[in-house]
């Protein structure tokens, strides 16, 4: 009888059961005087004595300015140190905090404000094309954000005024907040990407991230000794679990090479910081890997990394290996609402499951892989959705109980929307999101097996495919190519002659289009509903 696609992670290493700022204070007491944080762009180091200390000043400064266990408190910025101390100073305050997209705009900044109720933002002044303060101004003016009673920017006199109110507080006053926190607390709201209809707050615990953090390092074998390089963002689970959580949680050093990625920032932040790990979702490897000067960058330090946040083509993850000296660099499979992974390859995997499929079952993690309609589990090998059950699942969405009970069903199983298969060794394989599954005359095409196919043409830098209407077939493909440098471009007859013979006729994209970039959301992910939309549009089959 064949297996079913379910399985289960190991649990030889219990869960952490503790608040984030009871963790924080076991690391500070080990390892004091080891470095804990590096702000490459500044010059600014902290030790692990000096980063609680920063963090307790802050916390403190919370509770001063009013702040109760279970408010939430905003943190509006790209990568910088601030934000780091900010995420440890709101869990030891009690404070749930709500990370808000530093590409968000006045819409999008009211509507996260009020859907969290909250009550301080933390932000800085401005990035890039953002100016932060102009938003906040323009908002409070128009009365859009009524329950926002302050907003502090941690690049101006603001900060150092926040620290010193704190100053005045009771010696134990933070002490005896945190005696009065759980694990099981929430203490942090992230909201979805928002892809169809308003996003959505994912509301995580201490136990949730604190956990998740702790075991995605583990299975790279972090240490004390271990030194991360953290070009991904902070306000996603990326940045401030997988990265900033599983550094706290065995000591390692934090390193934020810049405020925003820069391939070749990164390359020298690892260089010079003789980093040991390095994350990124693909196409920061893509842009490492295709930086003019990646042969003059010395990165004979690294051993390992994690790619995650979408599909990984083999092809870079190889190069991960052997170019960039990651020889024990691990894919990760999550969301948002699971803290976030839920499967990640092994250190000791061989170089087939290091580099085509996105691992098995995280630590104490259940997955399986169900009929989208029916929800009877299938057997291993057959292609349906992503589910996961455990200690990572989070609490719900943030006073939206309609939503929670879409996603995550009545015996715990997160239902998340990807379609996948479970081969018989336990590892999976995702094919793509229900909603991206092309549909081509009756058959099912899965975007993700076109895209690893083309991508190994040799004057294909990266690719994404997706589905268009067609009055006949009802969807054809349609295949979005960058170049290599120096490449000609690529036409669908052109695609057409290196595919035939080797994939299914139907499988061949009937549409080509050149460009320069993808669309893509702040964490890297690709918004392939807008690439959807735009070749509909620019090859008029609306």
């Amino acid at each position: 009888m064949t297996e079913l696609s379910y399985a289960a992670g190991e649990t030889t290493t219990p869960l952490l059961d503790e608040t984030i700022g009871a963790n924080l204070e076991r690391t500070v007491a080990r390892w004091p005087e080891r470095e804990a944080l590096v702000e490459v762009a500044s010059g600014r180091r902290w030790t692990w004595r000096e980063f609680d200390r920063a963090v307790d000043d802050v916390a403190r400064g919370l509770i001063a300015a009013g702040i109760a266990a279970g408010d939430r408190v905003g943190m509006w910025a790209p990568n910088c140190a601030e934000w780091t101390i900010v995420q440890f100073a709101a869990a030891k305050a009690g404070a749930v905090l709500v990370n808000v997209n530093p590409s968000y705009r006045t819409h999008e900044l009211a509507y996260a404000v009020n859907q969290s109720g909250l009550r301080l933002l933390l932000a800085a002044t401005r990035f890039r094309t953002s100016d932060y303060r102009a938003m906040v101004e323009e908002v409070v003016a128009a009365g859009e954000v009524p329950g926002l009673e302050r907003t502090v920017y941690v690049d101006s006199s603001d900060w150092a005024a926040l620290i010193e109110a704190g100053a005045g507080l009771a010696e134990d006053a933070l002490g005896e907040r945190q005696a009065t926190l759980e694990p099981e607390d929430p203490i942090n709201i992230q909201y979805t990407s928002g892809t169809t209809g308003f996003p959505k707050g994912a509301t995580l615990s201490h136990r949730n991230i604190l956990n998740n953090g702790f075991f995605v390092t583990e299975l790279i074998g972090f240490s004390e000794t271990d030194r991360l390089c953290i070009p991904v963002p902070f306000y996603h689970c990326f940045g401030m679990v997988m990265a900033n959580l599983g550094c706290v949680t065995h000591g390692a050093t934090m390193v934020i090479p810049a405020p925003g990625f820069d391939p070749s920032i990164t390359l020298r932040a690892v260089q010079e910081e003789r980093c040991t790990a390095v994350y990124g979702v693909p196409t920061m490897f893509i842009a490492m890997q295709s930086a003019a000067d990646f042969a003059s960058y010395d990165l004979s330090t690294l051993r390992t990394g994690i790619m995650a946040g979408s599909i990984c083509p083999v092809e870079v993850m190889k190069r991960c290996v052997d170019d960039m000296h990651m020889g024990e660099v691990s894919i990760a499979y999550g969301m948002t609402e699971t803290s976030p992974v839920s499967c990640q390859t092994r250190a000791d995997d061989d170089l087939d499951r290091r580099t085509a499929t996105i691992g098995r079952a995280a630590p104490h993690v259940e997955i399986k892989i169900v009929d989208p309609l029916t929800g009877e589990t299938l057997p291993r090998g057959v292609t349906g959705e992503f589910c996961t059950r455990g200690y990572s699942v989070m609490l719900g969405y943030w006073s939206d109980p309609e939503k929670t009970a879409e996603a995550v069903d009545g015996d715990g199983w997160m239902h998340t929307g990807d379609l996948a298969v479970m081969r018989d060794d336990g590892y999976c394989l995702v094919v793509g999101r229900i909603k991206d599954m092309v549909i081509r005359g009756g058959e099912n095409i899965y975007p993700r097996e076109i895209e690893e196919f083309l991508y190994a043409h040799p004057d294909v830098e990266d690719v994404q495919v997706v589905g268009v209407p067609d009055p006949k077939y009802g969807e054809e493909l349609c295949a979005w190519i960058r170049m290599r440098a120096g490449a000609a471009p690529l036409d669908a007859v052109r695609v057409k002659e290196f595919a035939d013979g080797r994939l299914a006729h139907y499988k061949i994209p009937r549409y080509v289009m050149i460009v320069e970039e993808f669309p893509m959301t702040v964490t890297g992910k690709i918004r392939k509903i807008e690439m959807r939309e735009r070749s509909t549009e620019v090859l008029g089959l609306a």
